[in-house]
């Protein structure tokens, strides 16, 4: 073989090493994809926490809501037992008995346990 055919397949081996060294190092290393991998799964968790806050504060505020309709629906029944006790008063005052009153339902009985029935 002449020389320049060793030149040549010199040329060519530094040229394939070099293509393959250039192959190699720009490959991920192992480190950069567990890396990459942890991003993603820390932005999906964040994104799921953002929608369970919203959730969350959907509830409290749903849960408020009925709190209050609660109270007043308490108020309303306070206020009809103390009517109820007022025209029972009235009733024996001109000496007349108001009617029986009609059994109470067990569920009722729960909610309306401070008055005389």
């Amino acid at each position: 073989m002449s020389p320049e055919a060793w030149a040549q397949i010199g040329v060519t081996v530094a040229t394939a090493g070099a293509g393959v060294w250039a192959a190699r190092s720009a490959r991920r290393t192992p480190k950069q994809e567990r890396r990459d991998d942890f991003l993603a799964v820390t932005e999906q968790q964040g994104k799921a926490i953002e929608r369970l806050e919203r959730r969350v504060e959907l509830r409290e505020a749903e849960a408020e809501r009925q709190r209050e309709r609660i109270s007043a629906q308490d108020e309303a029944i306070g206020w009809l037992l103390g009517r109820l006790r007022q025209l029972g008063t009235y009733i024996r005052s001109t000496g007349l008995e108001p009617p029986p009153p009609e059994p109470m339902s067990d569920r009722a009985r729960q909610y309306i346990h401070h008055i005389d029935a």
